[in-house]
């Protein structure tokens, strides 16, 4: 079609049709849909605020928790194993939100938690280990090579 051809359809009143109630609804779903999205991104946008804030309210909490000496260590286990540092700062603010700290958490004390954290997730692993036992004396295929 060239350009004179588009003109005359889109100037003709007659081919345009009107609006049917499926229409009317599929235009209403889109406005919402577009309403929708621009709300998820507006909440995809607060995501990183909010986990900033909540970093910055878990590293406040934990100075006032630990001793400087056992904040460091803490910082040397985050930098070799960071689920480990996270699994006791999660039972750290669990103790103190439950009250039993009524002091800063020394390092010997930190050690101590390292070694009971340590000692349950060996005890988890040995739970969900798979033992595999064979029958001895069973039939094996390199017995049929000697009989050659």
């Amino acid at each position: 079609m060239g350009d004179a051809e588009l003109e005359e359809v889109f100037e003709t009143p007659d081919l345009y049709l009107p609006y049917t109630e499926n229409e009317d609804r599929s235009d209403e779903l889109v406005s919402r849909n577009c309403n929708s999205n621009r709300e998820h991104a507006a909440q995809v946008r607060m995501v990183p605020i909010k986990r900033s804030k909540e970093a910055e309210q878990r590293a406040s909490i934990m100075t006032q928790i630990l001793d400087p000496a056992a904040a460091d260590r803490l910082g040397r286990i985050r930098l070799v194993k960071e689920s480990r540092a996270i699994d006791i700062e999660n039972r750290l603010l669990t103790l103190a939100q439950s009250g039993q700290l009524r002091q800063k958490v020394t390092e010997e004390q930190l050690k101590e938690l390292l070694g009971a954290i340590a000692e349950n997730q060996r005890k988890e692993e040995e739970e969900h280990k798979i033992v595999i036992s064979r029958r001895k004396g069973g039939w094996d295929d390199d017995d049929d090579l000697l009989d050659l």
